[in-house]
Order: structure tokens, then C-alpha cells, then sequence
């Protein structure tokens, strides 16, 4: 495998075993009282699914009548869950993360946008990351989702087959470049780039341009990840076929592992258009094949270096029994673990004390134009089994170990 690549662990290996991730007292060594209060209050009211179904009503509205609202967004879920309006405002974040050993990877966050111009733009600033993720170790990947650079109608289009009218071929001859650009940029920088999944009416284009990229800027080292969504009962057979794909062509295979974030709007349309359910049938067959992904990524880590993309302890903790298991060293440069800033804390800093490669996703840009993703987040803290309940029981438990300790 090759030897350098840009954002590697300089930190030595610890052979301390094993993880806990109820020590809350690494998780938030890094927040003052008063920031973890506020972590509580907000996660206290985000265990209420009620409120948030209000609130994000009410938001939606206010910044539809353009009333001052911002101010109160932007000290509350935009600072708990973004970096920042701009790349320069996430570099108090880049600096505390690599203050606990924990990398940043900037996600350019900006939603809703159907224009040739917001894609150019959009394309824009994601080179803006992979330039700054090559000036350090801080950065370790930079990201992208193919819909923030090119049209989901044309993707699908593209996907079933449909025969494209000029204007639209050439629209895709833009996607395309786009696509090359950014890759080839972070070949060049020696910066490796994820390319995030998306639904599965449009995942087989994104697929597709994702391995054209692979054949041709992974041949030396791993650049271009693409992502596995093991939500969907066919994505353990797809990640196999993809290495004996890698292997026959000469190539290294970048893999993200997640479990998904489209469910409920992948069954509704399986179920409409009668189609075959992609989604896994329990919950604990996506556990299955997450775990039986890791065991076939690190028995291949000659050619695949993997991400896993998760805050689900268990499969974290598995991770690190069985690298342990292999010999494989903690900050083994083709492994990583990541999660999304403002959540799991308690999985990314204890992972990161004991040696382990950790990155978080850093979302940022304009407050208006990220509001989508914010949604998102306060959905799927009360839509995830018990996310909220536990990211507000992790903050109490702290706040009452902080004060037993003053009390001593």
C-alpha cells in the first residue's frame, strides 16, 4: 500500500484496550460548563419529537416572511451542528478538533440549489476544501454529493436509461467534467475525496462515475471513496464485486461505510411505483451486513482503505476488536472512523485518545442555505432509536461528574 497520504496520524498507536464510550470525561473534556449547559438545554428540548415537528413548522415559516430569526438559529442548532457561514469561520472548529487529535472534514452544505450556475459555484467551493485540506493534517478528506454539482431529474434520466434531448447531453458533459475536476484537483493535491450516496433511483450514476474516477486517479494510492450504504440488502454484494472489479483493473478501492438516510422516502417509493423495497427488511440485518462489511474491508486492506461513517457504538466497537484481532496498529492510515460534528462525541474523542484515525464532517455555509441539512440533523436526532435521549444523557452524566468533582 503506499506510504503517504495527506492527513496521516504522525500520533503513536496505543495498545490500550478496551474502548469505553461512556467516559464522558474525554468525550467533552474540550467544552466549558457553559457550552455543555447549552448542549443540554438543546438536546433536552430535541428529545421532545413534538417540538421539534413545531419548531422546524415555525422556522420554515419565519424564514420564508424573512423575520429576524437568524441570530437565535445561529447560536443554537447552527452552532451546535456547523462550522461556520464560510471555510475562514470553521477554523476555530479545525483548531479545537486538532486540539483532541481529531480531523475535520469541511462539507460544503448548501442545499435546494437546480442551476448550472449554483452547480458551477457549488463545484467552486468544494475545490476551496480540497485546497485547504491540502495545506494540513487537520483536513484528511474533502466531500461532495454529485446532486450539489448536477441535476437529481438528469441523474435519474441518465439511470433509467431515458434517451437525452442535446441540451441535456451536454448538461451531463458538465456533470462530468465537474466530477473529473474535482477529483483530478484532489489527485493532484494528494487529498482524498468521498463521494457521498444518495437515493437509490439516482445511486447507480452516481456509482458509475464514482469507479470512472477510481480507474483513474486511484492507481497509485486511494483518492476517490465512494459510499456504501448498508441499509440496502444489495450493498455487501456490490462492495465485493467492486474489490474484484479493483483488483482486475489495477486500482485501489476507497470505501465509506454508513447505514443510510433515505429510508422512509425509499419504501414510500418502492411501495407507490410497486418496485422491490431496496431497503433491508429488520434493522438487524443492516447491523449484520454493516459488521460483515468491516470484517471483508479490513480482510482486504491491500486494496481497500475504508471510512466507517457511523455513530453506532457497537459497530465501532467491533471495528477496533477485530483490528486488534488482525494486528492491525490503531492509526493504520487506511482506517478511519467518522461522525458529524455536534453528535457521538463521546465515540469520536475516545476513539481519537486511544490513537485511532478520527475525523469529523464540519458542515458550514449560509445560515438560509443550509437550513435543509439542519432539519435533517434535529429529524434524525429523534427518528434514530434513542439519539437524543442518549446524546442527552451522555451531557447529564458530565454535567454531574463536573459537579461531584467540585463538591470533593
Amino acid at each position: 500500500m503506499p506510504e503517504t497520504i495527506q492527513g496521516q496520524s504522525d500520533r503513536k498507536p496505543s495498545s490500550e484496550r478496551p474502548i469505553s464510550f461512556e467516559d464522558t470525561s474525554i468525550a467533552f473534556s474540550s467544552q466549558s460548563d457553559f457550552k455543555l449547559r447549552k448542549t443540554y438545554w438543546l438536546f433536552a428540548l430535541m428529545n421532545q419529537g413534538w417540538l421539534v415537528n413545531l419548531g422546524t413548522f415555525f422556522i420554515k415559516i419565519a424564514l420564508r416572511l424573512h423575520l429576524p430569526i437568524k441570530f437565535l438559529i445561529k447560536n443554537t442548532i447552527f452552532e451546535q451542528f456547523c462550522g461556520g457561514e464560510s471555510i475562514r469561520d470553521c477554523e476555530t472548529t479545525i483548531r479545537h478538533l486538532h486540539n483532541v487529535h481529531v480531523g475535520t472534514i469541511l462539507d460544503y452544505s448548501v442545499e435546494g440549489e437546480d442551476t448550472e450556475k449554483s452547480f458551477d459555484e457549488t463545484a467552486l467551493e468544494i475545490l476551496r476544501t480540497i485546497e485547504r485540506a491540502s495545506e494540513s493534517k487537520d483536513i484528511p478528506f474533502s466531500v461532495f454529493k454529485v446532486t450539489g454539482i448536477a441535476s437529481t431529474e438528469l441523474l435519474e434520466a441518465v439511470q433509467i436509461g431515458d434517451s437525452l434531448n442535446k441540451t441535456q447531453k451536454a448538461e451531463f458533459d458538465r456533470v462530468m467534467q465537474r466530477v473529473d475536476m474535482l477529483c483530478r484537483r484532489a489527485y493532484e493535491r494528494n487529498v482524498r475525496i468521498f463521494i457521498d450516496a444518495e437515493e437509490s433511483w439516482i445511486q447507480d450514476t452516481i456509482d458509475t462515475l464514482a469507479y470512472e474516477m477510481m480507474d483513474r486517479y486511484n492507481h497509485e494510492r486511494p483518492i476517490v471513496y465512494n459510499t456504501y450504504q448498508m441499509y440496502r440488502w444489495e450493498s455487501l454484494s456490490h462492495l465485493q464485486r467492486d474489490t474484484a472489479e479493483a483488483q482486475a483493473k489495477g486500482y485501489y478501492l476507497g470505501v465509506k461505510l454508513v447505514r443510510g438516510a433515505y429510508m422512509e422516502k425509499e419504501r414510500l417509493r418502492a411501495h407507490e411505483d410497486e418496485y422491490q423495497d431496496p431497503i433491508q427488511a429488520t434493522k438487524d440485518d443492516t447491523d449484520h451486513d454493516f459488521n460483515a462489511a468491516i470484517d471483508f474491508c479490513l480482510e482486504h486492506r491491500d486494496i481497500i482503505s475504508v471510512c466507517l461513517g457511523t455513530h453506532n457504538e457497537e459497530s465501532c466497537q467491533y471495528c477496533v476488536q477485530e483490528m486488534s484481532r488482525l494486528g492491525i496498529a490503531p492509526n493504520d492510515p487506511h482506517i478511519f472512523f467518522a461522525q458529524l460534528l455536534g453528535m457521538s462525541d463521546n465515540i469520536s474523542f475516545n476513539l481519537a485518545n486511544k490513537g485511532y484515525n478520527v475525523a469529523k464532517y464540519v458542515p458550514y455555509g449560509p445560515i438560509d442555505a443550509v437550513m435543509p441539512y439542519l432539519f435533517r440533523r434535529a429529524d434524525e436526532n429523534k427518528s434514530i432509536a434513542g439519539q437524543s435521549s442518549r446524546e442527552f444523557t451522555l451531557v447529564s452524566n458530565e454535567l454531574k461528574r463536573r459537579k461531584d468533582c467540585r463538591s470533593k
